[in-house]
């Protein structure tokens, strides 16, 4: 038994277990009850001789430990002679701001699909390409009205220069643009707008094959669609629907697609939808909604299969991050909220940590990278 008591205050008996890289020999510690969550990650970082620092938090019967251990014993009630076991893992530390990408207006939405290029989409109905140097590639004008989300549509061809992008609006469509990117110039043009919903348009994406869209709405609609490009129009042109006839100037070329689905649930506003991944979920979506809850699809069957209830009054958008295994929760309350993506009780704890103004998107690139876009007409990205 190792023995740490270098002052005057009494030591309690502990065992440390981890399921990180790095663990401590299988031997009981004898931990000084004025010790907080400091002391022990300094004594992790001794013992175990680290080249750089790592700040590590402690778990005790399942509870992050924020005080000393002499306060959490005394709270919890634990004898004197039980040996605590206490469980180890990196801190998670807050992100640092790198640089940022000032915009006409709100950014909306961002994308990181494109090789050594980001997406993004703001209020004034702007599609814009930057590269890694921060440079603008392209600024194409896509809609007539606040632009809320956009994807890069997955294709099977060998064509690295040509690009297809699906983009849901508040003019009540979603359109996909082709892009071409060449060392001389980038061009953009609309080939299709989707149509079928009532309200502003909250989300748009794609499945990993990218031969389906999901379009999720203020009007509690989902619209499933092809990527396909008709030859001729599948839906007619209202003319007397006022924001419609600002589209007439629009190219004929754009082709106007209706959904091969609908699917219908929520009590409240959609505000995304989105396809699940892996094999084992083939078939199956996403949504969440101002009905603060999380729904469960069978895209085929036009089913809801499944319904949770979230604490979160209004859900903004669900994200699995699959580095790190954690469902990314955005809220109206102006945080990023962390958190396991099972019911099961989770053996880390993630927290939630606030954003500069209610954040409209979330974008993991790799570890600990990401862009935020809240809604300051800025673009942030953090490591």
């Amino acid at each position: 038994m190792a023995s740490l008591s270098s002052s005057a205050a009494p030591s309690h008996p502990v065992i440390f277990t981890t399921q990180t890289p790095y663990a401590l020999p299988s031997q009981k510690f004898m931990i000084p009850l004025d010790w907080k969550r400091y002391q022990l990650s300094q004594l992790i970082n001794k013992a175990l001789d680290l080249p750089k620092p790592i700040p590590f938090d402690f778990l005790v019967h399942g509870e992050i430990l924020r005080v000393s251990l002499l306060e959490w014993r005394a709270e919890k009630g634990v004898g004197e002679e039980d040996t605590l076991e206490i469980e180890y893992f990196e801190s998670v530390m807050p992100p640092q701001r790198m640089s940022e990408l000032p915009h006409e207006d709100w950014v909306s939405s961002v994308s990181c699909r494109i090789p050594q290029h980001f997406l993004t989409a703001s209020y004034d109905g702007h599609l814009r390409l930057f590269d890694y140097s921060q440079n603008l590639v392209l600024d194409a004008s896509v809609h007539q009205s606040p632009i809320t989300s956009v994807c890069v549509v997955p294709s099977s061809s060998s064509d690295t220069e040509s690009r297809i992008l699906a983009s849901s609006s508040h003019d009540l469509t979603a359109c996909l643009t082709r892009i071409s990117l060449n060392s001389e110039s980038s061009t953009a043009s609309t080939i299709a707008s989707l149509h079928l919903h009532t309200s502003p348009l909250s989300s748009i994406s794609t499945d990993a094959s990218g031969s389906h869209l999901l379009t999720s709405s203020w009007d509690g609609l989902i619209g499933v669609w092809d990527t396909s490009v008709p030859d001729d129009h599948q839906v007619n042109l209202e003319r007397n629907d006022d924001r419609k006839k600002r589209r007439k100037t629009a190219s004929t070329n754009i082709k106007r697609k209706a959904p091969i689905a609908v699917l219908k649930s929520h009590t409240a506003r959609v505000s995304k939808a989105l396809f699940a991944t892996g094999e084992l979920a083939k078939g199956k979506a996403y949504s969440c909604g101002f009905d603060s809850t999380v729904r469960t699809w069978d895209v085929e069957s036009g089913v809801c299969v499944n319904t949770i209830v979230s604490l979160i009054p209004h859900c903004l958008n669900p994200k699995l991050n699959i580095f790190r295994r954690i469902r990314t929760s955005l809220s109206v309350r102006c945080s990023i909220s962390l958190k396991p993506p099972t019911e099961r009780p989770s053996r880390r704890i993630h927290r939630p940590y606030c954003v500069h103004l209610r954040p409209s998107c979330f974008v993991p690139l790799v570890l600990h990278r990401h862009y935020d876009a809240p809604r300051d007409s800025i673009l942030h990205f953090h490591i």
